[in-house]
């Protein structure tokens, strides 16, 4: 059985290093995405978290359902209101900025610490990503894969190396992995046993763009 390459130790160390980080983002932005509409209650992914039934009138984590019915819902989140549809890029409030992107064009601003954070899409399902040009694919934990409907099991098994020694994975073929309004396809992605606080976006998704870094921003421009 093959030992792939990007290592449980290395993303434990990474998650660790960036716990900090994560929450001072949170602290900054806040980002609301919909799941579904189930009953007239709208299925709520706030911060990448897990879904959350919420009906008209009622509220969580201070996102307010107003309306929900077919693909979208009407939210009110820092006093302001927001249709999401179902499938869209999460809606980012209270401070900070999504991912900003033009064609094959996107802008990621540098977050607390200098990390390159983003809001994104993998199989059309919200996750926060973290750019990782360490990490020979995007690197994903098994709770957000079983949030995201990944059927990883399937996948080609691996073993990771870690710090109490060797521990299984997967290797998976992702369908389609979106950044602000940028789509790429086909993208090689390993399954580890280690819950993060974000999907390590590695070089299997960066190796498709060029990079460049000016002052406290990171731009990816689209080769393929």
């Amino acid at each position: 059985m093959r030992i792939w390459p990007v290592t449980a130790a290395r993303i434990v160390a990474v998650a660790i290093a960036l716990a900090g980080s994560l929450l001072a983002t949170q602290a900054m932005a806040q980002t609301v995405s919909l799941a579904g509409v189930l009953g007239g209650k709208a299925l709520l992914i706030v911060d990448g978290g897990v879904p959350k039934a919420v009906a008209v009138g009622q509220s969580h984590q201070g996102v307010k359902v107003l309306q929900a019915e077919g693909d979208r819902a009407v939210v009110e989140l820092a006093g302001v209101k927001r249709t999401l549809r179902m499938g869209d890029v999460p809606a980012s409030v209270a401070g900070g900025a999504p991912a900003a992107s033009s064609g094959g064009r996107i802008v990621l601003p540098a977050g607390s610490g200098g990390h390159f954070l983003g809001q994104g899409l993998i199989n059309g399902r919200p996750v926060t990503m973290l750019v990782d040009t360490g990490a020979t694919s995007i690197a994903i934990g098994m709770s957000d894969a079983d949030r995201l409907g990944l059927d990883y099991k399937n996948g080609v098994p691996i073993r990771l190396m870690t710090a109490n020694g060797a521990a299984s994975g997967w290797r998976v073929k992702l369908s389609s992995v979106r950044l602000g309004d940028v789509n790429v396809y086909e993208v090689d992605a390993v399954i580890t046993p280690t819950s993060m606080p974000f999907v390590l976006l590695g070089n299997s998704f960066l190796s498709r763009f060029e990079m460049n870094r000016s002052n406290d921003q990171l731009v990816l421009v689209k080769r393929y």
